[in-house]
């Protein structure tokens, strides 16, 4: 059953968080499937029609989120509905350096976000993106209002504030063994590591579909090696 049948259902009204939303506690809004990840609906866009590839993707979750934290989200006991926006493209660049001599330590992981000022104006501009759609006719039966950030929160320092605040990573870290022949290049085109580590770049979406292609093509040259005789690559 997709979105649209769940919703045709005439729950009560919800509200929304824009990054979630919440619902009068009487009724359910959806039935979550079991065998799902709750991502129902999405879309790709641009902060700037300057640009030449989407930088921003939104997800739209089939409840109120109340917390995410880096291991877990925690939903609201109440039905509703939560919309996520995602900077695909960050001009910040982090970095993962030793954290100690000690070789079985944690490494030091810095992400770096929010470090420019295009950076932050797309952040800011998926929030107010994701409160524009919520507001829509077609929504507006099952929106009681949002809750977070909260409509009180309007001016980009606001706004910042929060995105600063509750923003977390989509945890996919990719690009710290690019692939490549340049001067930062790790791995040589005919790749031995299929992983998202070898991308040369984030792409822009999820990284799911990219990083099995990669393993895909590094088992076929694997195979194109072993038919031709080639030796191995000592371990």
């Amino acid at each position: 059953m997709g979105l649209r049948d769940r919703l045709s259902k005439k729950p009560e009204p919800t509200g929304s968080h824009a990054t979630g939303t919440h619902a009068t506690p009487t009724r359910q809004v959806v039935q979550l499937p079991g065998a799902g990840n709750g991502v129902t609906a999405g879309l790709f866009t641009r902060s700037d029609p300057r640009l030449e590839r989407p930088d921003i993707q939104v997800n739209l979750f089939e409840w109120s989120t109340k917390e995410r934290t880096r291991e877990r989200v925690i939903a609201h006991k109440f039905p509703g509905f939560s919309m996520t926006p995602v900077h695909l493209r960050p001009d910040g660049r982090g970095t993962v350096r030793l954290g100690s001599p000690d070789p079985l330590a944690q490494p030091a992981v810095l992400f770096d976000y929010l470090r420019t000022e295009y950076d932050i104006q797309a952040a800011l501009w998926g929030l107010r993106l994701v409160r524009r759609i919520a507001e829509q006719p077609a929504l507006r039966a099952y929106n009681a209002g949002e809750i977070y950030p909260g409509p009180e929160l309007t001016s980009d320092a606001d706004l910042l504030d929060y995105v600063r605040r509750t923003g977390v990573s989509n945890q996919h870290p990719t690009s710290s063994c690019a692939m490549g022949t340049g001067p930062n290049s790790v791995v040589d085109p005919r790749l031995r590591v299929a992983d998202a580590s070898i991308m040369p770049v984030a792409v822009g979406g999820n990284t799911n579909a990219p990083t099995i292609m990669i393993g895909e093509k590094c088992a076929a040259m694997i195979l194109e090696d072993a038919n031709a005789g080639a030796e191995p690559l000592a371990a």
